[in-house]
C-alpha cells in the first residue's frame, strides 16, 4: 500500500496561503527559514526554528502546523498529532491540520479518529482531492475495501494520471479476490509509469497466483532490473523458483536478499527450510539460529530446528527445542507427538507415552471445537505440514501467537546519563529562556570554579588525562597550604579524582568535604553520581552492567549482559535522598534518582522522579526521554512515545531513532 509522504510540493502549496501571516519582519524571517528547512528536509532544524516562533507568539497556528509537518517526517506521529491538534484549537476551520492529523492518526492505527478528521476536512473543502485519497488509504487499512475503492474512484476523477492510486485500488481488488480488476489497475499503473519497480512485483504475484509462471518471472526480472535493491522482488522470485523446482536459483535469490538486508528473518527462515530439505543440515542450523536470535518467540522456528537437531543425532537439543515450542504454544499437538518419538529414541518410554497421550487429548479437543464452532487451530492438526516456505501472506503469519518473522532485533536502549559537576563539562547549548535556572546552583558553581572551570552536565567532559593530572596537582597544593577546613577544595579534588577513575580516592574526598560542610546538598549530589559510576565500573569487570532491552513491539525487560543480579545503587540513592531533604526543589536530583531507580528496577518510582523533575523544569529534555523509555518498557507505549516526542522537540537527537523503532503502528 503506497501512502503519500507529506512532500515538499505539499509544503510549497500550503506556503501560498500563509505568506503574510504577521507584520513583524523577524517573524517573517523565521517563517521563511523554517519553511525552507522543511523543503530541504532539515526537519530537526525546522523544529528548532518553529519552537522559537511559538515561544514568541503562542497564537501562531501555522507555526504549530509546520512543526507538526517536521515531526511527521521524522516519524514522530504522536508529536505531530499534538501539534496539529493545537493548531486546530487555535483555528477550528484549518482544513490542512485536520487532513494531516488524520494521516498521523492512521500511522499509529487510530483509524476511527482519522476518519472523523477526514470527514470534517471534506465538509470544509469538499473539492480537495487529496482528502479522498487519504480517506481511501484509511479505509484500506481498516479493510473496508469497497469504501476505499469508492474514494480512490473519486480521487481518480480529479487526478486520472496519478499511477499510485491505481496501484492502491488494484490492491483493494486483489484483497477481494478480484484478480481481473486488480490486473487492469496494475496494467494502467505501468502505462502511466513504466519505471516503478514495485508495480511489476505486484503484477508478478498475480501472474504467479494464476500459474502463469513465465509472465511472473518476466515481471520479477523487470522489477529487479529497475531496482536492484528490491528485496521483496528477490524474495518473491525465490518462492517462484522453489515452486518450479529451481532450487539453486531460489537459494541465490535468498542469498541476495540477505546480502542487501542481513537481518531479514524471513529470508533466513526460508533458506533454512530449503537447506534442510536438500540435506545441508549444518547450514540450515546456522540459519535457524539467526532467526531465533532476531525473533526468540517464534514457535515454528523451534519446531523446525528440532527436526534438524534430530537429523544430526542431537536428540537432547531437539527435545529442548520442542519443549520451547510447547512452552510458547501448549496446544501444539504435533510438537508433543515429535517429542514423544524423540523420548522413545533415548529410552524415556514413560515420558514418551505421556506426551503421546497428551497429543491425542489435544487432537480430540481440537476436533470437538472444530465440529461445534468452526474453530480451526492448525497447530493441533496432525496432518498440517510446517516445512513449506513462508510467503509474506502465509496463513499462520496472522495468528496471534506467531510474532512477525520480519526483522525484530532486540536493541539495548541506554537512558540518558546522570548529571554531575565536572571539570571541563560543557555549558548548556539551550537558549537562555530554556536553561535550568536555580540560584543556589549558580552560586555554588561560582564558588567551586575558583581554581578551574566547573559545570554541571550529563555529557562526558572532553579533557585529556594530562590536563586533569595538572589540575589535580594544583588543587592538592592548595589543600596542603590551606590554613582552614575548606570543603570546596576537597570537592574540587574529588571531582578530578573521579574523572581520573580513582573512585575510592574520590569517594574519600567527597566524604571529607561533607564532614566540613554537612549541610551542603551539592556535595551529597556529586558523591551519589561518583558512587553510581564506581558501582558500574566494578560491575563492568564482570559484564553485569544493567541495560533496558526493548524489542520492536516495545516489550521490555531489564537485563544484564550475562543475566546477573541487579546492581545495588542504595548508597547512591541515599545520598540523593539527603540532597532532596536539604533542597527539595532541585530538578537534577530527582532526575538522577529516577535513573538509579530505573536501573534498580523500581520503575514506578523512576517515573515519579522524572515527573517531579519535569514539573520543576518543564524543558528537561533528558527527563522526558528517560521517562518515555521507561513507559515504553512498561508497555504504556502511547504515553512513552509522547514523552520521546517531547524530548526530540527539546533537542534530543536520539529521540527520532527511538520513535522510528518503537512508535510506529504496523499497518501490514
Amino acid at each position: 500500500m503506497k501512502i503519500k509522504k507529506i512532500s515538499c510540493a505539499t509544503i510549497v502549496t500550503f506556503l501560498l496561503f500563509v505568506g503574510n501571516i504577521c507584520g513583524q519582519y523577524d517573524k517573517e524571517q523565521f517563517f521563511f527559514r523554517g519553511r525552507q528547512q522543511l523543503i530541504d528536509s532539515k526537519y530537526a532544524m525546522a523544529i528548532e526554528t518553529f519552537n522559537t516562533l511559538i515561544k514568541a507568539d503562542t497564537s501562531l497556528y501555522e507555526a504549530l502546523f509546520f512543526r507538526g509537518i517536521a515531526k511527521y517526517n521524522l516519524g514522530d506521529f504522536y508529536g505531530s498529532q499534538m501539534d496539529f491538534s493545537k493548531a486546530i484549537e487555535l483555528n477550528p476551520v484549518f482544513t490542512q491540520a485536520y487532513h494531516y492529523r488524520a494521516i498521523s492518526y492512521g500511522q499509529v492505527g487510530q483509524y476511527d479518529k482519522a476518519l472523523l478528521d477526514l470527514e470534517q476536512a471534506i465538509q470544509l473543502r469538499p473539492n480537495f482531492s487529496g482528502l479522498y485519497y487519504s480517506r481511501g488509504i484509511t479505509f484500506f487499512l481498516q479493510q473496508q475495501f469497497q469504501k476505499a475503492i469508492a474514494d480512490f474512484n473519486q480521487y481518480i476523477r480529479y487526478e486520472p494520471k496519478e499511477y499510485y492510486t491505481y496501484i492502491n485500488r488494484g490492491t483493494c481488488y486483489l484483497l477481494q479476490k478480484d484478480t481481473v480488476h486488480a490486473l487492469e489497475d496494475y496494467n494502467q499503473a505501468i502505462l502511466l509509469n513504466p519505471f516503478d519497480s514495485d508495480v511489476y512485483s505486484r503484477r508478478a504475484r498475480i501472474y504467479a497466483m494464476q500459474k502463469e509462471n513465465e509472465k511472473a518471472l518476466a515481471d520479477f526480472d523487470k522489477s529487479i532490473q529497475l531496482d536492484s535493491a528490491n528485496t521483496l522482488s528477490y524474495f518473491s522470485r525465490a518462492l517462484l523458483y522453489y515452486e518450479n523446482k529451481q532450487i539453486s536459483e531460489s537459494l541465490a535469490d535468498l542469498n541476495k536478499v540477505l546480502e542487501i538486508d542481513p537481518d531479514n528473518s524471513l529470508a533466513y527462515y526460508n533458506r533454512a527450510l530449503i537447506r534442510s530439505e536438500i540435506g545441508d543440515m549444518d547450514n540450515a542450523l546456522d540459519d535457524y539460529n539467526k532467526v531465533i536470535l532476531f525473533n526468540p518467540n517464534n514457535v515454528l522456528v523451534y519446531y523446525n530446528r528440532a527436526f534438524v537437531f534430530s537429523e544430526l543425532n542431537r536428540n537432547y537439543e531437539a527435545i529442548e527445542d520442542l519443549n520451547r515450542a510447547i512452552e510458547l504454544y501448549p496446544d501444539f499437538a504435533n510438537a508433543y507427538i515429535n517429542r514423544s518419538y524423540l523420548k522413545t529414541q533415548i529410552g524415556r518410554l514413560a515420558d514418551a507415552k505421556k506426551d503421546y497421550d497428551t497429543a491425542q487429548k489435544k487432537i480430540r479437543e481440537f476436533r470437538i471445537k472444530f465440529a461445534d464452532s468452526a474453530y480451526i487451530d492448525d497447530f493441533a492438526d496432525t496432518s498440517k505440514q510446517y516445512s513449506k516456505l513462508l510467503a509474506l501472506d502465509a496463513d499462520f503469519s496472522k495468528k496471534n501467537f506467531v510474532q512477525d518473522l520480519l526483522t525484530s532485533r532486540k536493541v539495548d536502549i541506554t537512558i540518558k546519563p546522570l548529571f554531575k559537576f565536572a571539570a571541563g563539562a560543557p555549558a548548556s547549548k539551550l537558549p537562555l529562556n530554556k536553561q535550568y535556572f536555580y540560584p543556589e546552583l549558580d552560586e555554588f558553581t561560582k564558588q567551586a570554579s575558583e581554581l578551574f572551570a566547573i559545570n554541571i552536565s550529563n555529557t562526558e567532559p572532553k579533557m585529556n588525562p594530562d590536563e586533569l593530572m595538572k589540575l589535580d596537582s594544583t588543587v592538592t597544593e592548595h589543600i596542603m597550604h590551606s590554613n582552614r577546613e575548606n570543603s570546596i577544595l576537597y570537592f574540587d579534588k574529588a571531582i578530578l579524582q573521579g574523572q581520573l577513575q580513582q573512585y575510592t580516592s574520590a569517594m574519600n574526598y567527597y566524604t571529607q568535604a561533607i564532614e566540613f560542610d554537612h549541610l551542603n546538598p551539592f556535595l551529597y549530589f556529586n558523591r551519589s553520581a561518583i558512587n553510581s559510576e564506581m558501582t558500574d565500573f566494578v560491575s563492568s569487570i564482570d559484564n553485569s552492567i544493567q541495560t533496558i532491552v526493548l524489542d520492536n513491539s516495545g516489550t521490555g525487560r531489564a537485563k544484564t549482559k550475562q543475566e546477573i543480579k541487579i546492581l545495588n545503587y542504595s548508597d547512591a540513592i541515599n545520598d540523593l535522598n539527603k540532597t532532596l531533604k536539604l533542597m527539595p526543589d532541585f530538578a537534577y536530583a530527582y532526575y538522577n534518582r529516577g535513573n538509579l531507580n530505573c536501573l534498580s528496577q523500581q520503575m514506578p518510582e523512576a517515573i515519579n522522579d522524572y515527573t517531579k523533575a519535569i514539573n520543576l523544569y518543564p524543558y528537561f529534555a533528558e527527563a522526558y526521554f528517560n521517562r518515555g523509555l521507561v513507559l515504553i518498557y512498561l508497555k504504556d507505549t502511547e504515553k512513552g512515545c509522547m514523552d520521546i516526542s517531547k524530548s526530540g522537540e527539546l533537542g534530543i537527537e536520539d529521540a527520532y531513532a527511538i520513535i522510528r523503532k518503537f512508535c510506529k503502528h504496523d499497518n501490514n
